[in-house]
């Protein structure tokens, strides 16, 4: 899953940029002054966060997916370091304030297109702050591993199994 056809000109010269063999993948690069577009991967990370047998999940605001649950997560910045983005994505969109634990696992295979390639997930724990959903989620709350809402994604499918969810795709 490619966008290199976003890139039509060339952000040094203004060239029109033609598709080349760079690295032996086929690449926008410049005639003029021979600039190469590579590609960088998307990278996401989010936290895990259980309570007893229930686990923290916000709801999504935006597509893909809207109104589905996922566990707290989003987009590392550039020069983030990724614990870092999952600890500010818990509190943008939960005013949950949490510590990682460690890593519990790294997933790739972009889910859709607008999605990450990259996603690391966290074990953390909270520790202060008032449940209140914000950013781009619209509700936030405790969900028992036995009764699960609908599930945006399937990485976070695969994560609640990890932990031992039993989560189906019903």
């Amino acid at each position: 899953m490619h966008s290199h056809n976003e890139y039509k000109y060339c952000p040094r010269c203004a060239t029109p940029l033609e598709e080349r063999l760079v690295m032996g993948e086929k690449r926008p690069a410049c005639p003029a002054c021979d600039w190469v577009h590579y590609e960088d991967p998307k990278v996401a990370a989010g936290v895990l966060i259980l309570r007893g047998r229930e686990v923290l999940l916000v709801r999504r605001i935006m597509e893909p997916h809207l109104g589905a649950w996922s566990i707290p997560a989003g987009f590392v910045n550039a020069f983030e370091d990724p614990a870092a983005a999952a600890l500010r994505e818990c509190v943008e969109e939960t005013g949950l304030t949490a510590e990682i634990d460690g890593l519990l696992d790294l997933i790739t295979g972009r889910e859709h297109l607008r999605g990450s390639d990259i996603f690391l997930v966290y074990r953390a724990h909270v520790l202060r702050g008032t449940l209140a959903a914000a950013d781009d989620a619209d509700e936030v709350g405790w969900f028992s591993l036995d009764a699960l809402p609908v599930l945006a994604f399937e990485s976070t499918r695969k994560i609640l199994n990890k932990i031992g969810g039993l989560v189906t795709d019903d």
